[in-house]
């Protein structure tokens, strides 16, 4: 499991850091953990329904807080359940262009057990960079 929650950062918000060994990998972690805020067993989550997801930034960092925010907007409008399977990033003229293929299916509280609802992904503490074991993540989510 590239991901691992923090308890001691704050109340109200849920801390993790996501990795990879290339910077898609870490952006389909993040999205993993993200989700495994809200979800129980990921595991629940069947493949009834795919979105296609197009974010763009001028900074990689906000790249993956774009994509994190549109899955938590799913969630709200849609209720959503979407589980990141391929991420495609691409630099061109000093912007980042992220192609992400997602799937899932509605929330069933009957099925998925819920655990706490995302609001939002903050900028406190957000980290994206690169390190000796590729890329990382440092993202607080407010619940």
């Amino acid at each position: 499991m590239p991901f691992k929650f923090h308890d001691d950062i704050a109340t109200a918000d849920v801390a993790f850091e996501a990795w990879g060994e290339t910077i898609e990998e870490m952006f389909i972690a993040a999205s993993e953990a993200a989700m495994k805020v809200m979800i129980e067993d990921l595991e629940e989550i069947e493949r009834r329904q795919s979105r296609e997801i197009e974010v763009d930034s001028d900074a990689i960092d906000m790249l993956l807080f774009n994509l994190l925010q549109e899955i938590i907007f799913f969630k709200d409008a849609e209720q959503l359940l979407l589980r990141i399977e391929s991420v495609k990033i691409k630099l061109e003229n000093g912007t980042c262009f992220l192609k992400a293929t997602g799937w899932g299916e509605q929330i069933d509280p009957g099925r998925h057990r819920l655990i706490v609802d995302v609001k939002a992904v903050t900028l406190h503490r957000f980290k994206v960079e690169q390190s000796p074991r590729g890329w990382e993540a440092f993202i607080i989510l407010d619940i």
